[in-house]
């Protein structure tokens, strides 16, 4: 790694957070002449594409910054006192917690301008589209990135209007449904968790996530930390999306443009799973322990039902959609990240942190394939897809077919692959939970769970064999293109971190260990 100053880590974290709304503001006004190119879309696409790969520059830089002896302390931090009369600073900070998520957040937001730049989803001007696409990265990156729980509730919100537009007026069949049913869930969820927060700060005198988590609830009653993780988790839970609040998931990717998927699944849904660590686990761990046997038993609930409906899916006759199908194994595997937080052991919580990461990357791969699957054929209807003898893409488009392969068993945990260790690790954390916790209750958890993992392979292992196996192409038929040369810029560094989390786990596992030792052991000093 490499040294660098305090003053540019800090420079280097605001510009991560701020420069996304700065580019977004740009990005609506008239490019200047010598930089249009062969028209204005063409230019506001490349701007957008250099202002995310600026931004995934400056993630690397701070990474390589990173004191990586010392993941547990909060680096990069800069304290500004906001508003005054209520505490409110602007803090910002990364840690062996964050950092993951940050550079996920940047690489995934790059790859997407990029893959837009070439295959812009129809719909209105590339301008509002673009600053949309800028807007929900820097809120997301400010979920990650600030330490006061009202900066996290506002930077919490920022994205939920971007990714109505994205969807609304950039998406497929339904748009206009799916994206009032993602606004309207999400938006309730929010208000129970605003008042959440307030408790906290009002109880405990200061709305500072480090303070609040080096006090480990020591500063609030057992019934105040009660209606917090209530509150606070319900609006997390939605956002998770935690069975049986994940009704609006499904539709939201099915109808949403391929970019607005790949962030929907591979960046938004990290941020419930990130505020149940970063909040609720170090500041109402008393509440936490209460409500953890039934956080576990819905995450179970949930890892067999988005199973079953993904067997359901699939099955010949159906007329599965398969953007729908990934959607809804999504649910499965966050139900995996909740039960690995819900044992609230060490093992479990570094495992939630995994699969987050490597959920983001592989189910990110899988949502630009299934697009690139639904461009080709012009649906994603999976009995459409099949036909008489199978897409074949294999025989047709065969490293495309050999991607889709790849992904799908990197989803259902091979070992080797990215998607392995996040789970076992949360099976493991169920088999030991933290004392005071009911063992024999985690165990029977433990094992759905593992269930869970043969239903996982079950329904991916069908998909496999329905999209990327059948006859020869027909006589007369005109050849399926293979994969573009956009597309392997887009998707190459997915395949590449997929396989290297796999093959070393520790890359991720040395930077969130030590930060989740000493957060459950009494927050971040």
């Amino acid at each position: 790694m490499i040294d660098i100053s305090e003053s540019v880590m800090q420079f280097l974290l605001a510009l991560i957070v701020a420069g996304p709304l700065l580019g977004a503001v740009a990005a609506l006004l008239p490019a200047p002449p010598g930089l249009k190119g062969k028209s204005p879309d063409q230019a506001v696409l490349r701007h957008g594409v250099t202002v995310t790969a600026v931004i995934l520059l400056a993630a690397i830089v701070l990474t390589l910054g990173f004191d990586h002896d010392r993941p547990s302390r909060m680096q990069a931090t800069t304290d500004i006192s906001w508003i005054r009369a209520l505490d409110v600073r602007i803090h910002l900070g990364v840690d062996g917690i964050s950092l993951p998520l940050l550079v996920l957040t940047a690489l995934l937001s790059f790859l997407c301008a990029l893959y837009s730049y070439f295959k812009m989803p129809a719909g209105p001007s590339p301008k509002g589209f673009v600053a949309l696409l800028l807007v929900l990265e820097s809120g997301t990156l400010a979920t990650f990135a600030v330490l006061d729980l009202v900066l996290f509730f506002l930077a919490f919100e920022t994205v939920l209007i971007p990714m109505y537009f994205l969807i609304a007026r950039w998406g497929g069949e339904g748009r206009q449904a799916a994206a009032w049913k993602f606004i309207l869930y999400t938006l309730l969820g929010s208000v129970v968790m605003l008042l959440g927060l307030l408790l906290i700060g009002v109880k405990a005198g200061t709305f500072d996530m480090v303070a609040l988590a080096s006090d480990n609830g020591r500063g609030l009653t057992t019934s105040v930390q009660v209606i917090a993780v209530l509150a606070i988790g319900l609006g997390l839970a939605v956002k998770t999306p935690m069975w049986p609040l994940h009704s609006w998931l499904p539709d939201a990717h099915t109808a949403a443009p391929t970019a607005g998927s790949v962030l929907l699944a591979g960046v938004l849904l990290k941020m419930g799973t990130y505020g149940f660590v970063r909040i609720l686990l170090p500041v109402a761990p008393d509440g936490m322990r209460i409500f953890a046997p039934y956080l576990a038993a819905l995450a179970v609930a949930g890892i067999i039902y988005g199973s079953l409906a993904c067997l359901a899916l699939a099955r010949p006759g159906n007329k599965g959609d398969l953007k729908r199908l990934i959607a809804y194994s999504s649910v499965g595997h966050m139900g995996f990240v909740l039960l690995g937080i819900a044992t609230m052991t060490p093992t479990g919580v570094n495992g939630a942190l995994f699969a987050n990461v490597a959920h983001g990357l592989v189910t990110g791969l899988l949502f630009f394939l299934v697009g690139a699957v639904k461009d080709r054929y012009g649906t994603a209807d999976l009995d459409t897809l099949a036909g008489a003898t199978g897409a074949a893409l294999y025989g047709r488009a065969p490293r495309l077919g050999a991607l889709l392969a790849f992904a799908a068993v990197a989803s259902l945990g091979l070992p080797g692959l990215a998607g392995f260790w996040g789970e076992m690790l949360a099976l493991f954390g169920a088999f030991e939970p933290a004392e005071g916790l009911s063992r024999p209750a985690f165990l029977t958890f433990m094992a759905i769970g593992a269930f869970g993992t043969l239903l996982t392979a079950a329904y991916l292992l069908l998909v496999v064999r329905r999209v990327c196996m059948g006859g020869p192409r027909p006589v007369g038929e005109t050849p399926l293109t293979d994969v573009r040369g956009y597309e392997v810029a887009a998707w190459t560094p997915l395949v590449a971190l997929t396989v290297l989390a796999g093959l070393w786990p520790a890359i991720l596992l040395g930077l969130t260990d030590p930060a989740v030792q000493q957060l459950l052991a009494g927050g971040t000093r």
